[in-house]
């Protein structure tokens, strides 16, 4: 009977495996090459693109200030889309859920691309958000958010805060809400309750999303290079520049798999520590 329920899958499943697996093997396989100027790879086995990029000051400074941004990214997505999240899944009315879901999803409609040059018109000298600050009289001259941390932050939430409210939601409509009513009637103020109470079975949900935004945002191009600009050097725009524009095929490949392995480690890391906090999650 198992044998019968498994079977169909069997084709799907493997069709999904050969496309991610294969596209991986190649890019493995191109990671231990040599660069050649004029025949752009040659066949080798060397781990010299793997040496250089962990222990050349210059990518160790790429790779930090991926984790940097990727880091408080998902630390503001956090804060800001726990309670978002709890908002729109104990919201008064069926009618009022669907309206704050449809405002949470409708970004997701727009690419990211198109979402980090919006941010362009907001946060340069002359834009939308020193304008306002000149005209309320907080500040003399333009404050500089372009080609920084904080622009490329700020960006990369407004595209990674629907996943985290979305996965945080989902959990949280899964959690009776007499579960909050008992503990409210025996005594418990509201930040106790959920504190103690509602995180902790909220928890899943918060991890995944998480994990969800660090990886989106350890992978993220479109603010980097938009919101950043050429100084503002992240490991996504660093890889498409080694393969597309130097045709270093080797690198690129290389910092590719070093980019996945970081954060599959930050990943574990992060599950490890948060399972001793909560147990399993």
């Amino acid at each position: 009977m198992a044998k019968t329920r498994i079977a169909p899958l069997i084709p799907a499943t493997a069709l999904v495996v050969f496309i991610i697996a294969l596209p991986q093997l190649l890019m493995l396989r191109f990671s231990v090459s040599q660069y050649d100027a004029t025949s752009l790879m040659r066949e080798a086995f060397t781990l010299q693109n793997y040496i250089t990029a962990i222990f050349d000051p210059f990518y160790q400074q790429v790779l930090l200030r991926t984790v940097i941004v990727a880091s408080l990214s998902t630390a503001v997505c956090a804060i800001l889309g726990v309670p978002a999240a709890y908002l729109l899944s104990r919201a008064a009315t069926p009618r009022l859920k669907t309206i704050l879901l449809l405002c949470v999803i409708t970004p997701l409609l727009i690419g990211n691309a198109a979402r980090s040059v919006g941010w362009i018109v907001v946060l340069s000298d002359r834009g939308a958000a020193n304008s306002v600050l000149t005209t309320l009289g907080l500040i003399d001259a333009p404050i500089r958010m372009m080609n920084t941390t904080f622009g490329v932050v700020v960006s990369l939430v407004s595209i990674l805060l629907p996943y985290m409210i979305i996965t945080v939601q989902s959990v949280l409509d899964g959690i009776n809400k007499s579960v909050e009513e008992a503990a409210l009637s025996l005594g418990a103020d509201f930040q106790t309750m959920l504190r103690r109470i509602l995180l902790p079975l909220a928890m899943p949900g918060v991890f995944g999303g998480i994990v969800l935004t660090f990886v989106l945002g350890m992978g993220a191009y479109a603010a980097p290079v938009f919101v950043g600009g050429p100084s503002f050097q992240m490991m996504a725009p660093k890889i498409y520049e080694q393969i597309l524009v130097a045709n270093n095929w080797p690198m690129g490949a290389a910092l590719s798999f070093i980019l996945l392995a970081f954060t599959l480690l930050v990943t574990v890391l992060l599950t490890a520590v948060l399972q001793r906090r909560y147990g399993k999650l």
